[in-house]
């Protein structure tokens, strides 16, 4: 019980987990956190204790080590290597089915209810994953990521779908995406153009600030949908006034509202 650490072996490859687990937890969920640039996983499960608490819930944190995952691997999920595609298998987005599965063992349920949540680079993995692998959670929410993936061939990987294989972006896989259970949860906050944001030309066509990006993101899948007459998952959910800060999005009531798809 209360705060720990395991090690969930997935074939070749280890990852250590930050854990917390309540006492009478029951059947309760389990919210899965990702973490962002700083590799601060045991961070991120101690400030979503309290956020899990009120699901009556466990926490996870994985560690996505910067040596083994670094930007291409991480946030990007590992399906290019030096611009090429690379197996499925290979993936690190191909890491969390097993290792929800390896957790929920660990909690002794099989079928125990699990949300996702990643906050700034750990949404950005999060919102693109999506787009690539199906996996059996309530709701998985991207919190200001710094740049998204858009659902066109114009601009290439990992801003667009251009430069992957069709098979991999094609309509059936638009669809797949935007069918989702994807949150974006902004910050109104989330303003500041600091030294971790992607400033390039074409992050800036997304938007001038994690904000505006996400708002935009969303909007123009919520209009793709629309147009195509497509079943649409995503939700958009603000907090206002937070700025780019996951213990402060997480605090916010506003999260439970993320996490439940309201």
């Amino acid at each position: 019980m209360g705060r720990g650490e395991t090690t969930c072996r997935i074939g070749e490859t280890t990852l250590r987990v930050f854990t917390h687990r309540p006492e009478g937890l029951g059947n309760g969920p389990l919210v899965v956190v990702f973490h962002g640039i700083l590799r601060n996983a045991e961070e991120y499960r101690n400030h979503a204790e309290s956020l899990a608490a009120r699901l009556g819930g466990a926490v996870a944190a994985p560690l996505f080590d910067e040596a083994r995952f670094p930007t291409v691997r991480y946030q990007q999920g590992g399906i290019l290597r030096e611009g090429r595609p690379v197996p499925p298998s290979e993936w690190t987005f191909s890491l969390v089915p097993p290792l929800l599965e390896s957790l929920r063992r660990m909690l002794g349920d099989d079928e125990r209810e699990i949300f996702l949540l990643g906050h700034s680079g750990g949404g950005q993995f999060l919102a693109r994953m999506t787009a690539f692998v199906t996996v059996d959670v309530r709701r998985i929410v991207a919190a200001n990521p710094g740049t998204h993936l858009f659902l066109n061939h114009e601009h290439r990987f990992p801003l667009g779908f251009g430069g992957i294989p069709r098979e991999w972006s094609d309509e059936a896989a638009f669809q797949r995406y935007l069918a989702q259970p994807l949150t974006l949860y902004l910050g109104t906050g989330d303003t500041i153009r600091d030294e971790n944001l992607d400033v390039s030309p074409e992050a800036d066509r997304q938007g001038m600030s994690r904000y505006e990006r996400g708002r935009r993101a969303w909007f123009r899948a919520r209009q793709l949908a629309q147009e195509r007459g497509w079943r649409f998952g995503w939700k958009l959910v603000e907090a206002p006034g937070i700025p780019h800060d996951h213990e402060q999005m997480f605090g916010h009531p506003q999260c439970l509202r993320a996490l439940r798809g309201e």
